[in-house]
């Protein structure tokens, strides 16, 4: 099998481009293959063409989320003229992507883990125009190969993982797809969640909903048992403490479906504080007044294998200081702690 991968000419005005998948790209998500063979082309622009089915792989229509493997074949379609000049203009009206480095949580040569605020975007695309890996590329130059391990919300803080090397990536990867990695939120609902609620089985499934516009705004919900389209999702719950009227909870997931937590917890009556999509409207007004402005979700702790040494690695993150001051008032205590006592 030819492994070399043939470049895409975007000034071709005719034909499309087939680009062969290399072996050391197996594994990684479409719309990052995209991402890293047409530099310039805004995120939005590469997403709609995946969404229009302009983008084959192997002939068929994919996701943004397919996983690509060595050997596969894939179909860009071609970029008129006047669709160039179009991209190069937005591209130039976005202002650029700012350098910008994060809190460091652990680094060496191959990975590094950052503690990611809330309200930054993993990476650009469906209306934002660059996220934090776009950022770290800039600020570190020099560094050629780096990737997103895996995703956050935008609104969610904490432990985010960012590869330095293909070969770290993969390893990675692998790890997060079979389920070997251990990742622990801490979140907060109202009331006391119930004690023998410990284990949450109910399947996913996303839709559209429908905002005027032809494509909608992707959500989830929990599916029928008998749904072909639900996805199973698995989520272990655990009391941390009880803050005034408030539960703080350690969730873990053993699935990593989008909105899984929030979904979860909201389908049982208790939805995350703060939660603009899935959550109570009128309780996020009144907790605006009280001091929590953002959604109460927290990538605390996560455990997996190093990628060149194989030994175990647990990375914990404090609760960021809007969450702790939250905690601290509810309480009316002094310190609230950096995790679950």
């Amino acid at each position: 099998m030819n492994n070399i991968i043939r470049p895409l000419r975007l000034e071709s005005p005719v034909q499309a481009k087939q680009i062969e998948v290399d072996d050391e790209s197996t594994g990684q998500r479409l719309d990052n293959f995209l991402m890293r063979h047409l530099k310039g082309v805004p995120k939005t622009h590469i997403y709609r063409i995946i969404r229009s089915g302009e983008v084959r792989v192997n002939k068929g229509r994919a996701s943004a989320d397919s996983r690509i493997q060595g050997g596969d074949i894939v179909r860009i379609p071609p970029l008129r003229t006047s669709e160039q000049a179009q991209l190069k203009e937005e591209f130039a009206s976005s202002g650029g992507i700012p350098a910008r480095e994060f809190p460091i949580l652990m680094e060496d040569e191959h990975l590094m883990a950052i503690d990611k605020p809330a309200g930054v975007a993993v990476h650009g695309g469906s209306g934002v125009s660059f996220g934090v890996i776009e950022q770290l590329r800039q600020a570190r130059p020099l560094l050629k190969s780096l990737e997103l391990v895996h995703r956050i919300d935008r609104e969610t803080s904490g432990i985010l993982l960012v590869a330095k090397k293909r070969s770290a990536l993969k390893h990675l990867q692998d790890q997060f797809r079979e389920r070997e990695t251990g990742k622990t939120y801490l979140t907060m609902v109202q009331g006391q969640w119930p004690s023998n609620r410990k284990v949450i089985d109910l399947p996913l499934k996303r839709f559209l909903l429908s905002n005027g516009t032809q494509e909608g705004e992707r959500r989830v919900r929990v599916a029928q048992k008998d749904d072909p389209s639900g996805l199973r999702a698995i989520t272990l719950v655990k009391v941390a403490r009880l803050v005034g009227g408030y539960s703080l909870l350690e969730v873990t997931i053993k699935t990593g479906r989008t909105h899984q937590i929030r979904v979860h917890l909201a389908s049982l009556g208790y939805p995350i504080l703060g939660d603009e999509k899935y959550g109570d409207y009128d309780q996020n007004k009144a907790l605006q007044k009280l001091g929590l402005k953002r959604m109460f979700l927290h990538a605390w702790q996560l455990k997996f294998f190093h990628p060149n040494i194989s030994k175990p690695v647990t990375l914990e993150c404090p609760l960021p200081q809007e969450l702790q001051e939250f905690i601290e008032r509810q309480q009316g205590l002094g310190a609230a702690g950096e995790g679950p006592k």
